[in-house]
């Protein structure tokens, strides 16, 4: 919650235009993106009326005794103008987290404005926040147990059953374990689901594979990023993480609630250097996110931090950079781009992992089905072999229907798994560190691939290391490169240094004297050098594109 200035914008009025791209590319894909405002800031979240220099968030130290020394967050109601704004332009739905770190004084502000200035965007209110962790980390007394989290949520309840500002009061989000200290069952077993399934909008969890908190807090235990990368290369790494969440998986589906991971992301405390943001990441990040579908997850969420995190799906530059720095992508959205193609619109999807290639972990695969027709196969090769020698060709066969004529694959390649650039999906990029306007560039390349109808097989070449997509029938998702609908800065605040040329006369141009560019209104790509140059102005409703100018310089005007 700390970041949304920094992601999202300073206020209802400047928002952040790679993020609006960024988020176009995956509502295009899936027809619409969940986001949730929230974390461990939420608990010491404080609305107050306004803030210095028209911000709708700030932070103050909170006096937290929680291992990532969590701020507080002052925000204001423009908080919600900003996310509602974002849905106006994009179909993103949000999650907000109630405050829980005072249960003698509930604050409903957060509750009350959200539902007000929302409305039907805002689809749950989360209830605690990894309260297994409460007394770890002092948030609580030390004896705190399941039992008195149990009777937190019933008070809360309470309140928002007394409260007419908040007339949605069956839209909860619980509980929410780390699973740290506390096992699901811990919850199960004492009747929380009876005492509380009709105001559960979802169940929730939050879990990460490992820990990294001690480089940055110095709390648990080093951890060597090269000795633990080889974890996250192979099949098993999801199977381990969600066999704990399978018997609530189970009694999810059962009550009829979405079951979602709520935040994760490759190691807890903004993840590992050289593992988080590579190639290898967003395999791992591809393989989890499948094997959670089909385990009958609903929805999982990858945790957004600050310039200090290496597992951010994006990152905008810092504030002093904004001026002449973009944003940066993590490995890690291109991951949730292609889950968004894979399962689509049509909420018909279902997925099965195959255990291909005699259950090799380093060569999964998974068949995704729609309206019980094979649609897509997904296909994995972890090893990092540069040589061709472990590249793969991978046969297709469909029982009883056969293959088609013809296949389309789309294929995410980087050189190595250890990889931080160029990365490409289909072919196309987002660009590497400080180059990310949110934007997908280049052509888009999908392979089409001849099938032997008589031997009913697909041969699919898969590189080492590599990703595919197949794509077995027709499909939407096929065409789909960068999103149709893009954004552009309509202000900004510094115009020197960011001129925009036509490219029919830069192609025939020789040049222009100090005179010229001041007769012409150009001016001089250097401040002061030509005294005659006029300033160039912003006229309101004119949309105007600025290379270059990202960060809190690239603003969106909402008007």
């Amino acid at each position: 919650m700390s970041v949304i200035n920094q992601v999202m914008g300073k206020n209802s009025s400047f928002i952040q235009v790679p993020f609006l791209n960024l988020m176009a590319n995956i509502e295009e894909r899936a027809g619409s993106v969940l986001i949730r405002l929230g974390g461990n800031t939420q608990e010491y979240a404080t609305m107050v009326d306004e803030l210095p220099n028209g911000n709708a968030l700030a932070k103050e130290d909170s006096g937290t005794k929680a291992t990532t020394e969590t701020p507080a967050v002052l925000y204001t109601k423009d908080l919600f103008y900003i996310a509602g704004n974002i849905s106006t332009m994009v179909n993103v739905k949000w999650f907000v987290g109630i405050p829980f770190n005072d249960s003698a004084n509930w604050r409903l502000a957060i509750a009350e404005n959200a539902q007000e200035v929302l409305g039907d965007n805002l689809l749950a209110m989360q209830a605690g926040n990894e309260p297994d962790l409460y007394a770890r980390h002092e948030k609580r007394p030390s004896g705190y147990t399941f039992y008195d989290y149990f009777g937190e949520v019933g008070d809360l309840i309470q309140h928002i059953d007394a409260n007419d500002r908040i007339p949605v009061k069956n839209n909860l989000l619980a509980p929410s374990l780390a699973t740290g200290d506390w096992f699901p069952e811990d919850i199960w077993n004492i009747g929380f689901l009876e005492a509380y399934i009709d105001r559960l909008w979802a169940i929730t969890m939050e879990h990460y594979p490992t820990n990294n908190c001690f480089a940055q807090f110095g709390v648990g235990s080093p951890q060597d990023p090269q000795a633990n990368f080889p974890n996250f290369l192979t099949h098993t790494a999801g199977i381990d993480l969600i066999q704990i969440y399978l018997n609530t998986s189970r009694i999810a589906a059962e009550a009829g609630k979405p079951f979602i991971m709520f935040e994760t992301n490759t190691a807890s405390c903004g993840g590992f250097p050289g593992i988080s943001d590579s190639y290898g990441a967003a395999l791992w990040a591809l393989d989890y996110g499948m094997q959670m579908a089909y385990s009958n997850f609903t929805y999982a969420m990858l945790h957004v931090g600050g310039q200090n995190v290496y597992y951010n799906p994006f990152t905008a530059p810092p504030t002093n950079q904004t001026a002449f720095n973009q944003w940066t992508i993590g490995a890690v959205y291109y991951s949730t781009l292609i889950m968004a193609e894979l399962f689509g619109k049509s909420n018909t999807s279902r997925i099965v992992d195959l255990w291909g290639n005699a259950g090799n972990v380093y060569t999964p695969s998974y068949a995704v089905y729609e309206n019980d027709v094979l649609s897509k196969v997904a296909l994995f090769n972890y090893v990092d072999d540069p040589t061709g020698g472990s590249d793969l060709t991978v046969g297709i066969s469909v029982p009883g229907a056969g293959v088609p004529n013809t296949i389309r694959v789309k294929y995410l390649e980087a050189s190595s798994v250890s990889v931080k650039t160029n990365i490409t999906w289909a072919g196309q990029t987002f660009g590497n560190k400080y180059e990310v306007d949110g934007r997908l560039r280049g052509e888009l390349n999908v392979t089409t691939i001849q099938c032997d109808r008589t031997a009913n097989v697909c041969q699919v070449p898969v590189k080492a290391p590599g990703f595919a997509l197949v794509f077995m029938e027709d499909d939407e998702a096929i065409s789909i490169g960068q999103a149709t609908q893009t954004f552009a800065t309509t202000a900004r605040t510094r115009s020197h240094n960011t001129a925009t040329v036509d490219q029919q006369v830069l192609a025939t141009s020789n040049g222009h004297s100090g005179k010229d560019r001041a007769l012409n209104g150009i001016g001089s790509t250097s401040v002061g050098s030509v005294s005659a140059a006029t300033r160039l102005r912003l006229l309101r409703g004119v949309l105007t594109v600025v290379v270059g100018m990202v960060g809190a310089f690239v603003l969106l005007i909402m008007r």
